[in-house]
């Protein structure tokens, strides 16, 4: 099974979802805006990555003025800002059978 997280007002998520044609080839499509990411699949995602600093954006515009820039984050504070808020994923994240991909790398699916 394949599956995108991803960001419906994102313009690179638009693009990289257009370029390898997801809804034709039956790709599964999750806008983390509307259907919020569970634990579950967090920690899906984690085990592929590796880690959930892997999958966190410093890009988010609630980094800086939350001071998550002036912290020494830790796994665990990097989960729970993912689940605490969706645009802390880098995105868009796939998932096809056993390997992920986030970020520009969904390109690659």
């Amino acid at each position: 099974m394949s599956k995108i997280y991803h960001l419906s007002t994102c313009n690179t998520c638009k693009k990289i979802l257009e370029e390898i044609k997801a809804k034709e080839r039956g790709i599964e499509l999750q806008d983390i805006k509307t259907e919020k990411i569970t634990p579950g699949q967090l920690d899906e995602m984690h085990a592929l990555a590796g880690s959930y600093e892997a999958l966190f954006s410093r890009r988010s515009q609630k980094y800086r003025p939350m001071g998550l820039h002036e912290k020494n984050l830790t796994e665990q504070d990097y989960r729970d800002l993912i689940l605490q808020e969706y645009s802390f994923l880098k995105r868009p994240v796939g998932i096809a059978g056993n390997r992920i991909y986030i970020g520009a790398e969904v390109k690659n699916m």
